[in-house]
């Protein structure tokens, strides 16, 4: 297996001048060199072969014994360094000085048909950032990392890729719940690449501690390989600014777009690529419920609930404005991209929301429109995912009945968990938006197999589901790895009737309501 290896990141970024595996506070430095673990029986459970097309491995290559060596740590690349990367954050509101790269492990930059790709592995062992924790990883939150960052690709979601995932032989003690009860659990190990790894936090860190040398030759480093349009001065680092804003914007407005709720929105899990980056204690919503978030560590103050994700990455960007704010020293181009973010993302939630209903043209009524459609959603728990791909069956001439008729929601009752509360009041109000909506439609000039066709492209048909992760995790615990195998296949065209796949396309199982790793997850998860 012959990688083309180019560790710009290590090359041009300042080193920990320590090199011993030690917790400790690193400073004036970008990473640690740091080794991977060796592991005791690593096996090979999946991997996609996308990935491995992007950093050029061949089919072959992949069900190497090299391969699988080289991405739980075994082996070295050659002519490559791992490192762990140092940077800071804000969690939950809180500054939480240096985290860094706690159980991962940069491999290598990997150069292949002119894009360059950074390789981690999560998992093999601690580093100096690793504080109090063994930087393992185990099989279930690796299941769960590696099925989500493919599936979020193809359903069009800006995020980082996986190329592998392996059970590593050992076992790792974890405390799923934070409620004293540990319990061993199989070790795996999911390999991660992105074009960076880079995070609000890398900047954040510099900034706290007043290296502004520091943090100079990281955000020109960062706009020399990732936004080379832009010059590597004052004017250059506002636009810096801008674009990650951007970036941010258009992540977010995605989630929101597909019902995904990341969980853990700190500084240190924000891309500065406009990524979705460490898939943690993340959930699709089932009902449309705007308040969910499924971290239990935020339950009580549910700051990263579905609803207040772009109030908190906007949050997160004041965060990186402030830290950036020492190479530009003006505030106010800096709060007017602030501001603009808040105006962008009024129009660009309604343009993806219309998009889902199946609307072209503008009308001043479509906010109203929305909005009434979101009141409704709520009035009975309705599953987000189901209600938008149904929407797309009704026609223009479909008419709505005066009388206690609920005939007019069939194409979309698969989408109701208890169908006999859409009654009184509620059925008022669903009949009272499907008249509104009906006459909406009439001004679009697409017939209604236009209009479905171009709907079926936002609206996806399969998400990953809490409750799918965990048959699938359940399964993977016995040594069956064929659900993931399925999930990852059927992930891969989520936007696709796909027959032979129709079981997935129904609602949460009241089984997997308070089932622990259905409805919620810790960080751990």
């Amino acid at each position: 297996m012959e990688l083309q290896i180019n560790d710009t990141f290590v090359k041009e970024l300042p080193a920990d001048s320590q090199t011993e595996n030690t917790r400790r506070q690193v400073t004036e430095a970008c990473y640690s060199f740091v080794q991977p673990i060796k592991t005791a029986a690593p096996k090979l459970v999946h991997y996609s072969k996308e990935v491995t097309d992007l950093l050029g491995i061949t089919e072959e290559e992949a069900k190497s014994e090299e391969f699988l060596n080289v991405f739980t740590g075994n082996q070295i690349i050659p002519n490559s360094t791992p490192y762990a990367m140092c940077y800071g954050g804000h969690q939950f509101g809180h500054w939480a000085g240096q985290l860094g790269d706690g159980r991962a492990i940069n491999l290598a930059e990997v150069e292949n048909k002119g894009k360059r790709w950074a390789v981690q592995i999560k998992g093999a062992g601690a580093t100096p950032y690793s504080r109090t924790a063994d930087g393992l990883a185990v099989l279930r939150s690796s299941i769960r990392e590696y099925l989500c960052s493919e599936a979020m690709y193809h359903l069009g979601v800006p995020t980082t890729r996986a190329l592998s995932l392996a059970i590593t032989g050992d076992e790792v003690m974890r405390d799923m719940l934070y409620d004293g009860n540990p319990e061993y659990e199989k070790g795996a190990i999911v390999c991660r690449v992105s074009p960076s790894f880079l995070r609000f936090g890398s900047y954040e860190i510099f900034a706290s501690r007043q290296d502004h040398k520091s943090l100079k030759t990281l955000v020109d480093y960062t706009i020399k390989h990732f936004y080379p349009e832009l010059t590597q001065d004052k004017a250059g680092y506002i636009a810096f600014f801008r674009a990650v804003s951007i970036k941010t914007l258009d992540m977010i407005i995605h989630w929101q777009r597909v019902g995904f709720v990341h969980g853990v929105m700190n500084t240190d899990n924000m891309s500065i690529l406009g990524l979705t980056i460490d898939y943690g204690p993340y959930g699709w919503l089932e009902g449309y419920d705007k308040r969910w978030t499924p971290n239990t560590t935020d339950a009580e103050h549910k700051r990263y609930q579905y609803g207040k994700q772009s109030n908190k990455a906007l949050w997160n960007l004041l965060k990186l404005a402030n830290a950036l704010y020492p190479l530009i020293e003006e505030a106010e181009p800096l709060e007017e991209i602030l501001n603009e973010y808040k105006t962008m993302y009024a129009g660009k939630y309604q343009g993806m929301m219309n998009a889902k209903i199946g609307l072209e043209l503008d009308d001043d009524k479509d906010l109203k429109l929305i909005q009434d459609l979101e009141d409704n959603l709520r009035r009975t728990e309705t599953d987000m995912t189901i209600f938008f791909r149904c929407l797309s069956n009704v026609n223009k001439d479909m008419v709505v009945p005066e009388k206690d008729d609920v005939s007019f929601l069939d194409a979309v009752k698969e989408a109701f968990y208890q169908p006999e509360e859409v009654k009184g009041e509620t059925l008022f109000f669903w009949k009272e938006w499907f008249k509104l909506y009906l006459l909406r439609l009439q001004k679009e000039t697409t017939t209604d197999s236009e209009r479905k066709l171009k709907m079926d492209k936002v609206n996806p048909k399969y998400v990953l589901r809490n409750y799918m992760s965990q048959l699938a995790i359940d399964a993977s615990d016995k040594g069956d790895y064929s659900v993931v195998d399925e999930l990852f296949t059927i992930l891969k065209k989520p936007y696709n009737e796909q027959p032979e796949a129709e079981k997935w396309f129904a609602k949460r199982p009241e089984w997997a309501r308070t089932k622990v790793g259905c409805s919620m997850l810790s960080c751990s998860s």
